[in-house]
């Protein structure tokens, strides 16, 4: 059996859903999902410049949570980025 969830502690609401490519109607493209606590960890490291540890603590998870996070939310802006998709940002958290 799983361990169960903690609950995670997010510190900025987003009122923007969608992120595309100018000029192509969201219906033709591919999405990417980004989950809320994947979008806060970029928060948390680019716009706070806050380190993984201390990151880690605000959002209440343990560091390597964090790292797994973080790098994830890399892969899917990259993959978004040079393939041209759509990225999803979620309502709600994971």
């Amino acid at each position: 059996m799983p361990r169960p969830r903690l609950r995670r502690y997010i510190g900025y609401r987003h009122n923007n859903y969608h992120f595309k490519p100018q000029g192509i109607p969201l219906r033709l493209l591919k999405e990417i999902s980004l989950s809320v606590d994947e979008l806060e960890s970029l928060r948390l490291k680019h716009i706070k410049d806050l380190d993984q540890e201390e990151s880690a603590k605000i959002m209440k998870i343990s560091r390597s949570t964090y790292q797994r996070i973080l790098y994830s939310a890399y892969r899917k802006v990259t993959r978004a980025l040079v393939n041209g998709y759509a990225i999803k940002i979620d309502k709600k958290m994971e």
